[in-house]
């Protein structure tokens, strides 16, 4: 039986798990890798939800957005290893629509600033969203895409979504960062036809 099949008897699955892509600890915050988890931070502040930890590899909040039950969860895992987290808190929560898990993370292909909404489709070499689809089966999930544009150079690929963004260019990261939050919503309160027509055209 694959992770979306069923749920127990019993369960109340959320509507929609939210699930912020990042590095755990102090060395990696405020790096490129990690406007997924500063995004759903973001969700969670403006909510007034607290994450708890000690569970299925992430930090958890149960809340409410546009009246539907949510879950919003950061992996404790390192990047690589994210869909060990989004499999343990989907079969926890007993989500059955892959559709409905939102992932938000960093984007090398976007201009820093930009955001876009994509459902299922390939992972543009994203280990994180490679970890996922690996552990869930399956593609078919919403991603909301930030922008933190390209390296100098092809080799320096880790280097750029790993080490601290210059004050320079935290600016147009922050409005990524805003604007994702904002595109979570969006889908939560719109549906993702509508949230994708408005963000995707920007």
């Amino acid at each position: 039986m694959g992770l979306f099949s069923g749920r127990r008897s019993g369960d109340t699955p959320p509507e929609w798990i939210v699930f912020g892509l990042g590095n755990p600890g102090d060395r990696y915050a405020n790096t490129r890798h990690n406007v997924g988890d500063d995004a759903v931070r973001l969700i969670a502040q403006r909510v007034s939800a607290s994450f708890k930890s000690g569970k299925n590899d992430a930090f958890v909040a149960e809340t409410r957005l546009s009246d539907q039950r949510c879950v919003l969860a950061i992996p404790v895992t390192f990047m690589n290893q994210s869909g060990r987290a989004a499999a343990s808190v989907i079969k926890r929560f007993g989500l059955t629509d892959p559709s409905k898990l939102i992932v938000v993370h960093d984007e090398l292909d976007l201009e820093p600033g930009d955001t876009r909404l994509k459902l299922g489709g390939g992972l543009a070499g994203h280990n994180g969203l490679r970890s996922i689809a690996q552990h869930l089966g399956t593609k078919d999930f919403l991603r909301v895409r930030i922008g933190v544009g390209r390296p100098p150079s092809a080799d320096r690929g880790a280097d750029w979504v790993l080490s601290k963004v210059p004050k320079r260019g935290r600016p147009e990261l922050d409005i990524g960062i805003v604007s994702a939050a904002d595109a979570v919503e969006l889908v939560i309160s719109s549906g993702v036809e509508n949230a994708m027509q408005s963000v995707n055209r920007r």
